[in-house]
């Protein structure tokens, strides 16, 4: 709506407080969903409307005013647009969730105290039961019964390598092909066992030459032919810190996701404020778009089903 409302891209995203790229990521998703042009593209002059994109304005219209009676009802109560709120978030995902979904809720109500606590699953979850954070953005990784998780997205396992691997001009890759070639290891507790898993279930050893517990560090390593690397996460560059580039590459077969979502500790009464946060992460995390990411590239089984055959 504000890239619709300023004719430009630019200039709404120094009115809503969100990144240009986000916002041009965000439209074409929706593009994609509907299957529609919403906007016709003039260089240099900005955009306008299509005819389509006129009326799927209006609608969206009348969704955001149904949305924003949220907010009000949260205004009601004092404390729900006051106060403490301690929000964790696993380390990996921090960098492209935080900016947009987590500070951006500080800035939309300023009055909040916003304590952000980075960590790994372990961690994240110790701090839950302690009650020292009241919601965590992370993973499904093996998870107590009394933490309750909700799923906002799916993360399929990708492969990444350097431009100059042997594997590099494939579009796909399968764990048999991967076993053989050196690896570069992301040594986080349970991440490591869930890509570890996925070579046992495939019946294959994979050969790990180096190991890490920074991602910066592996992708660097993977970038200067060290080895190849599996991750979930889709950061949109393709550069490590040295800037040297890697090629993300598809993992045949069907392989388990990580979910993404909402992890709280279940007897403990949730905050309203912790309440309004979560409808922010609903808002902003969905499969069809996650901050700071790319877009999945390539067709999964688990994210995308395939479509029937006679359809």
């Amino acid at each position: 709506m504000a890239a619709a409302r300023y004719g430009s891209i630019a200039i709404a995203s120094s009115q809503i407080h969100i990144s240009a790229p986000s916002i041009s990521a965000a439209v074409a998703h929706m593009e994609t969903e509907l299957g529609v042009q919403l906007f016709i593209r003039h260089p240099s002059k900005g955009m306008t409307l299509t005819p389509v994109g006129t009326q799927v304005m209006q609608e969206c219209e009348h969704l955001l005013e149904r949305a924003s009676r949220l907010y009000d009802i949260a205004s009601d109560s004092s404390d729900a647009i006051q106060g403490l709120l301690r929000v964790g978030c696993f380390q990996s995902l921090t960098p492209m969730i935080a900016p947009e979904v987590i500070f951006g809720f500080k800035r939309a109500f300023n009055r909040i105290d916003l304590q952000l606590v980075e960590g790994d699953q372990p961690e994240l979850m110790t701090r839950l039961q302690n009650a020292e954070i009241d919601v965590a953005i992370t993973y499904d990784l093996q998870l107590s019964e009394d933490v309750q998780f909700e799923v906002l997205c799916q993360l399929p396992p990708h492969v990444l390598v350097s431009e100059l691997h042997p594997l590099a001009q494939q579009n796909a890759v399968t764990l048999g092909e991967l076993a053989a070639q050196p690896m570069a290891l992301l040594d986080l507790p349970l991440s490591r066992d869930y890509f570890l898993s996925l070579f046992a279930e495939a019946g294959v050893e994979p050969n790990i030459v180096a190991r890490s517990r920074s991602e910066d560090v592996i992708r660097s390593l993977v970038t200067n032919g060290i080895g190849y690397a599996l991750f979930n996460v889709r950061p949109k560059s393709d550069q490590s810190l040295d800037g040297k580039r890697f090629k993300r590459l598809r993992l045949a077969g069907k392989h388990r996701p990580m979910l993404l979502g909402l992890a709280t500790y279940a007897p403990a009464k949730r905050p309203r404020l912790a309440q309004v946060f979560m409808q922010r992460c609903r808002a902003y995390i969905s499969d069809q778009y996650i901050p700071g990411m790319s877009a999945a590239s390539y067709f999964d089984p688990y994210v995308n089903p395939a479509p029937d055959a006679e359809s």
